[in-house]
């Protein structure tokens, strides 16, 4: 199970910069941050630490079996950034 980023997020990074393995993009220094409204979590490569839900203050993380029903498209959404 991986985390997902839903659309309350604001895209400001602190999640990236806590993601142990690197899982969530864009960073902030990527030029394709200006053309996305939100992070992705990369579902293949989140171990579920949690680090990222646990800084993001919009509370826009939620591991994938708990998110909200009318955000679930969000777990595709997540999925398709990285395809």
């Amino acid at each position: 199970m991986a985390y997902v980023v839903i659309d309350a997020c604001t895209k400001d990074f602190v999640c990236v910069t806590e993601c142990a393995t690197s899982a969530i993009a864009p960073q902030a220094s990527d030029p394709a941050a200006a053309g996305v409204s939100q992070v992705y979590i990369n579902p293949d490569e989140c171990i579920d630490c949690g680090n990222c839900a646990s800084v993001c203050a919009q509370n826009a993380i939620f591991p994938e079996a708990d998110i909200p029903a009318d955000q679930a498209h969000f777990i595709e959404k997540n999925r398709a950034y990285f395809n």
